[in-house]
Parts: C-alpha cells; sequence; structure tokens
C-alpha cells in the first residue's frame, strides 16, 4: 500500500511541475487523473474475480509492477496524449490491482471478521506512502528535473515490487471454481456514503497542492501538503487501531465525518497559507481512515472465497464517484478560477455521507465472531449438537453477533 498509494496520490505533486516542463496544460492533467480514476473503477470487477482465482499475492505484484511502470512511461514521453494513455492505462490499471480491495481480500481471508483493526493498520502504508513520495519528488525536482523524478520514483517502486515478491506467502484461500459473488444488500447507505468520500478526497488530495500555488505557493512547499496530510492520517490509523476496541466503527465513522466537514469549511473560507496547513492536517486525519473503517463494515460476514468479487462492486462506486468528482472540479476551476467552489460542494457531500450512517436501514453494526470448532461425531459433518450454527440474517452460518 506505501507504493501503490504513495505513487498514486503523489501525482498531484507533480502536476504544477509537469505543467510548466511538459507543456501539459492544467486541463488536460485533470482529464488524464479523472480519466485514470475511471478505469480504475471498471477495472475492478475484473480484478475481484482475479483475485478470487490467480490469488491475491499474483493481482499486488502485476499491479504494483504496472503502477511504477508508469511512473518510467511518463518520465519519457513527449506528447500530450501520451501523457494521458500512460496515466489513465498503466497508472489506473495499477492502481485498481494494487490497492485497497486487494489488501482488504488478502486480510479477509486470514482474519474473517476480525478485520476492523488490521485494516486499520495496513493503512498506515497509505499515509507512509503519501508522506514518503510527496516529499521525495519535491526534494528532487529542483536538482535532478520532473523527467528524472518521475524515472527515480518508477525505478524504487519496481525495486519494491521484485522484493515483495520473493518475500510474500502465496494466498493459498483461492476459489477457482466459478461461483456468483454475495449480495451486498443492507450496506447500501453505507456504499453510497463511501462514493460521497469519495468524490473529495481525491480532489482535494490531487488538486490542494495545486491551489496552493495559485494563492502564491511555491511548488515544493505546496507539494508538502500531501505529506503533512499524510502524516496526520497515520497517526488518526494509529489511534483509530485502539479505538475501535472501544467503540463502534460507524460511531467512529461519524466523528471523522465532522472534522472532515470542518475542513472543508477552512478549505471554502480562506487561502491564508495557515489555513490551508489546517486544512491538510485536518482533511488528512479525518479522511483516510475513512476507508479501511468502511470496509470493516462492508466485508463483515462474507465468504472469504469470494470476497474479491463480493467487494468489486464497492471499489466501482468509490472510483467512478473518485473520476465525477475530478471532472466537475475541474469545470468549476475552468470557470471561476479555483477549487473553493468544490470545496463548497464536498462540505455538503460529507455531510450527507455522515447523515446516511445515522438511517436505520440495518448496516451489519454486529461484530461477529466464528464459534471454537467442536469435534465431530463419526465422522458427521453437521455443527456439534452443543453449539447450533446461528440461523439468523446477521452472516453466515456458524458466526454469532457478539453480545454489546
Amino acid at each position: 500500500m506505501t507504493i501503490s498509494f504513495g505513487l498514486n496520490f503523489s501525482m498531484g505533486v507533480f502536476f504544477a511541475p509537469t505543467t510548466a516542463s511538459y507543456g501539459v496544460s492544467a486541463t488536460a492533467l485533470a482529464v488524464a487523473a479523472a480519466l485514470g480514476t475511471t478505469v480504475t473503477g471498471f477495472a475492478q470487477p475484473f480484478v475481484g474475480r482475479l483475485l478470487d482465482s490467480a490469488g491475491a499475492k499474483t493481482v499486488l505484484i502485476g499491479g504494483l509492477a504496472l503502477i511504477s511502470g508508469s511512473y518510467l512511461a511518463l518520465a519519457a514521453v513527449r506528447e500530450t496524449w501520451q501523457f494521458i494513455t500512460a496515466y489513465m492505462l498503466l497508472g489506473g490499471l495499477g492502481f485498481a490491482a494494487s490497492s485497497t480491495l486487494t489488501v482488504t481480500t488478502l486480510i479477509g481471508r486470514t482474519l474473517g471478521n476480525q478485520v476492523g483493526p488490521a485494516l486499520t493498520r495496513a493503512a498506515v502504508g497509505i499515509n507512509l506512502g503519501q508522506l514518503i513520495g510527496p516529499w521525495a519528488a519535491t526534494a528532487l525536482f529542483e536538482p535532478a528535473g520532473v523527467r528524472a523524478t518521475y524515472a527515480l520514483l518508477g525505478a524504487a517502486g519496481l525495486a519494491v515490487t521484485a522484493v515483495l515478491w520473493l518475500i510474500l506467502p502465496a494466498d493459498s484461500r483461492t476459489n477457482r471454481v466459478a461461483g456468483q459473488a454475495e449480495s451486498l444488500a443492507g450496506r447500501g447507505r453505507v456504499l453510497v456514503s463511501f462514493g460521497l468520500h469519495s468524490a473529495t478526497l481525491y480532489v482535494v488530495i490531487l488538486m490542494l497542492p495545486k491551489h496552493a500555488v495559485e494563492a502564491g505557493w511555491s511548488v515544493v512547499n505546496a507539494g508538502r501538503l500531501v505529506a503533512l496530510a499524510a502524516l496526520a492520517a497515520g497517526l488518526t490509523s494509529i489511534a483509530m487501531v485502539r479505538l475501535q476496541r472501544r467503540y463502534r466503527v460507524e460511531n467512529l465513522l461519524r466523528a471523522l465525518y465532522v472534522v472532515r466537514i470542518i475542513a472543508l469549511a477552512l478549505a471554502v473560507s480562506s487561502t491564508a497559507p495557515a489555513t490551508l496547513i489546517a486544512v491538510a492536517v485536518l482533511f488528512g486525519a479525518a479522511s483516510f481512515p475513512i476507508v479501511p473503517l468502511t470496509m470493516a463494515v462492508v466485508s463483515r460476514g462474507l465468504d472469504p472465497a469470494r470476497m474479491g468479487r463480493t467487494l468489486a462492486p464497492a471499489w466501482v462506486i468509490h472510483q467512478l464517484a473518485a473520476a465525477a468528482g475530478l471532472a466537475i472540479a475541474s469545470a468549476l476551476h475552468a470557470l471561476t478560477d479555483s477549487y473553493r467552489g468544490y470545496f463548497a460542494l464536498g462540505l455538503l457531500f460529507s455531510a450527507a455521507a455522515a447523515l446516511l450512517l445515522h438511517s436505520n436501514e440495518p448496516v451489519h453494526h454486529a461484530t461477529l465472531h466464528r464459534l471454537p470448532e467442536q469435534p465431530l461425531d463419526n465422522g458427521d459433518q453437521h455443527h456439534d449438537r452443543r453449539n447450533p450454527p446461528h440461523r439468523g440474517n446477521s452472516g453466515p452460518a456458524g458466526l454469532l453477533p457478539a453480545s454489546r
């Protein structure tokens, strides 16, 4: 996740210097980002099937190779259409195969319904990548140039990918038999809130550096806003691991959305340096932890063997909402020469997402625990009579909701 998210979200740091060095317009960069995110979204069902058939390790390594290769390609392109194609196809497909769907499937198969804290710990890798990537890029821009910086980060990504191929264990719980994904019924409002979250997340993280440059910041200092957001997100993710032991995940999500609303209100109100720093800290702290917490809610009770296919629609929603957000933000920027209008829209999206989590619709609130295995009588294939399987709607047979 450090490589995948580090390379994906570091692209925002490159936008301003790429415009100056490559002659690629700001509109073309926004189009490339929107198209890349769209490709990531439409690729999710295919990635989900691969996760269940080929295994998470194979998919992860392939995705990391593609997204790292996209940086090498961006170092070599000469035409605007080449830039957009490399960003859209290599970057979009690479991120689709190496992002949270793959990691959620891998961890979910190992830990079952106790996935929440582990996903939150894994999400620290997202923040580490967003911390290292922007800092490395901004440090290299002046001495090495933009093209060399693309090449160096891409080569570093490939080197780490090769090491991961050697050390990661094989995924032993794949399902090579064709089958249908499970239904995500009862999780609809959570999925809508996830889409609203994504529609603002990508715009703020990718466009905040450009917004700061337009407010008079240097390219280097503007790029470091992303690293600052990542640092805040990492600290929040660490705290969330402990807080999940005391509070329901849904309550933590609502609290994060409130902080997010405050961050976006600040972004709308002013472009002063202190305000933009506060926006980066608050938005980063409140936004990235929402991803693993939402996946912890959505993945409860799912069959591990079909988890890739089942969770894919959630990531289609996430990525297509992000693409739509980038397109709308680009259009508003073209009309107003500012992203503040979209930040205001993002504030409304965040408020709506928080309200959706207050709905009475069942969203699988209960944490599920597997019963300890009982010995079978004379090869009987049924559950031990002393511990009959639960037949309710809270999860698969053999799972019981924890007491509150």
